[in-house]
């Protein structure tokens, strides 16, 4: 099987056939055994009537004993020989089918990671999950042909040489079996790729849904919208679950016709062969031997349809696979120059956004998704004519971009470990370093916090952590990888207004002379700012310092100010204040002051902090 570190290949993406014949392909010799001991195990099975028909025509009806005894003992070689070949051919088929898996879900992987923060742009979460679960273990399954299914077609052309031997009529009827059964089955088939298709279509949205109610379950319920999202998600699982009954009812059909249409012929050859017997045409061993023929023959034409129903199935779900492992991060183009070695101004055609090299500058908008677009030109994560120094930003090495230009967002990933290996990524920073950047985030209270400090465990998403601490964690995350471009997405949303304040200030001064972009409504922290950009519907509406917009700028001051008013009643409403438009409690008393040592915090949880 595929080695966990070995390169998976490059898989043939141009269907879902050619992708089911390359992950063949990739195994060549355990498919060949496959294939050889499926073949043998159903010629032997094939064999079996006939040394039954020696048996009873040399041994048992003349009454020779040797004979009986001998052609009794070949038969009894034969199963016993044919039960190690079946086990030999279970073995070999699992091992090919594991590793057809395991190849799939390599590429799977790989490819997500490839896609990185651009996976969520270009597929929906339900589709990987669907992917990665249900169609790698469909393709699996279908790679069952390479074996039993060449054995069974061998098989059954054997056994109508072999009644062809006895009764030309017999075998005429064997031989018109596959024509029959693909004539009746064949539309099925169609049929079913189709309605499995739509199945899948629905189950990735379906899946997604799950996600999205799992993830923001408690906003839902704060803000009053649990219900309708419970009613979109019944309606749509109930679609699911009438599509399930169109699949279940195709599939029923052809299970129902490959077990079905065997025991037709069964019973057709044999009563055909019993007329023959009774008109002398042939003995009384080969109308045992044709029965056993035709019995054998169920299993071959079991397996032809039920490879058919596998591969029907393995094809819609290589689809699948094929069309993600095509997905691209985003255009590159040519994407070759290099970067100028000093700071350089970042532009956004599209929105007006400037930023200065060396200054901290916010974005500040009525829709957040609109300053988050504009973090994401700036941050070459979307296609656009963003520019640094005057050259494009999509003609520039990624590499180069991603080693110099780091998005912080607020939803980024927190993958499972200690809190240590989780903020230092993949640097190796002394204590000094990273204690630095945790008093910069404020973070001072998730460390004490944990029972370890920083070599403590921390669940994946960081689920053991509140909102508050999971932001101020990515933010040391941030703070540690140190870029040239710091581009941070709402940074402080799930934060009290203290302790909001205090990161605010503690950001500045961490990245003093380096370039930083934040995108805010809250007064505390533009407050902090050299630059601020009002955006109105994702256009530069005005440029300036926090106060002096506040004093020139109506529209602008309507989206702060509110927040500033509520802030300076913090102390009137019994430690509720409500900071950049989300109310927040005091429960984290972070002090301003450096020598004030580290702080105590209770966050508000992210999921209720609706900006």
């Amino acid at each position: 099987m595929v080695d966990a570190y070995e390169d998976p290949g490059t898989p043939d993406c141009r269907g879902g056939a050619r992708y089911l014949w390359w992950l063949v392909a990739r195994q060549p010799g355990r498919a060949a055994a496959g294939a050889l001991l499926g073949t043998v195990w159903m010629v032997l099975r094939a064999l079996a009537p006939y040394l039954l028909s020696r048996a009873i025509d040399d041994g048992l009806e003349p009454g020779d004993r040797a004979a009986l005894a001998g052609w009794s003992a070949a038969l009894l070689c034969l199963e016993v020989f044919n039960s190690w070949l079946s086990i030999m051919r279970h073995r070999t088929m699992t091992r090919l089918r594991m590793d057809a898996n395991f190849r799939s879900v390599k590429l799977v992987v790989g490819q997500a990671t490839r896609l990185g923060a651009t996976l969520s742009r270009r597929t929906a979460a339900g589709e990987v999950v669907t992917i990665g679960v249900g169609d790698v273990q469909t393709i699996s399954q279908s790679l069952t042909v390479v074996g039993p299914g060449v054995g069974a077609a061998v098989a059954y052309a054997v056994v109508a040489g072999l009644l062809l031997s006895i009764s030309l009529p017999l075998a005429a009827v064997v031989l018109l079996g596959v024509p029959v059964t693909v004539v009746l089955v064949g539309p099925l088939m169609g049929r079913l790729r189709g309605v499995e298709t739509e199945y899948r279509e629905r189950q990735s949205v379906l899946t997604a849904r799950i996600g999205d109610l799992a993830g923001g379950l408690r906003v839902l319920n704060g803000l009053g919208g649990k219900g309708l999202f419970a009613d979109a998600f019944r309606r749509d699982s109930q679609r699911l679950r009438v599509q399930g009954y169109r699949v279940g009812s195709v599939t029923s059909w052809i299970q129902a016709l490959g077990v079905g249409l065997p025991t037709v012929f069964l019973a057709v050859v044999t009563w055909l062969a019993a007329r023959l017997a009774a008109q002398g045409s042939i003995t009384i061993g080969e109308l045992v031997s044709v029965y056993g023929y035709v019995a054998v023959l169920v299993a071959p034409v079991a397996f032809f349809v039920e490879c058919g129903y596998q591969l029907s199935r393995g094809v819609v779900a290589a689809r699948r696979v094929v069309r993600f492992l095509s997905l691209e991060p985003m255009e590159t183009g040519r994407a070759s120059l290099d970067a100028l070695a000093e700071p350089s101004v970042l532009h956004d055609p599209r929105s007006g956004v400037r930023v200065a090299p060396g200054r901290l500058t916010a974005l500040v908008g009525a829709r957040p998704a609109e300053s988050a677009a504009v973090v994401d030109r700036l941050g070459r994560y979307t296609a656009s004519a963003a520019t640094w120094g005057g050259v494009r930003l999509d003609a520039i090495a990624l590499p180069q971009v991603r080693a110099r230009i780091l998005v912080a967002d607020n939803e980024a990933d927190l993958f499972a470990g200690t809190l240590r290996d989780l903020v230092s990524g993949r640097g190796d920073p002394d204590e000094e370093t990273v204690a630095g950047a945790v008093r910069a985030a404020v973070a001072d209270d998730v460390v004490l916090g944990l029972p370890d400090g920083l070599d403590s465990a921390v669940d994946a998403q960081g689920r053991s952590l509140s909102g508050g601490q999971r932001q101020r964690v990515r933010l040391v995350r941030a703070l540690l990888a140190d870029p040239e471009v710091l581009l941070a997405v709402e940074p402080t949303s799930a934060l009290d207004a203290h302790t909001e304040a205090a990161v605010a200030a503690r950001l500045r001064a961490a990245r003093s002379g380096r370039t930083t972009v934040v995108t805010s409504t809250s007064p505390l922290v533009l407050d902090q700012v050299d630059t601020v950009y009002y955006l109105v519907d994702g256009k530069v509406a005005a440029v300036g310092g926090h106060q002096e917009l506040l004093d020139g700028e109506p529209g602008y001051r309507a989206l702060v100010a509110r927040d500033a008013d509520d802030t300076d009643d913090t102390d009137d409403t019994d430690g509720v204040g409500c900071v950049g438009g989300v109310d927040h409690t005091d429960a984290d008393e972070s002090d301003l002051d450096a020598a004030s040592g580290p702080a105590t915090a209770s966050d508000l949880d992210a999921e209720e902090a609706v900006r």
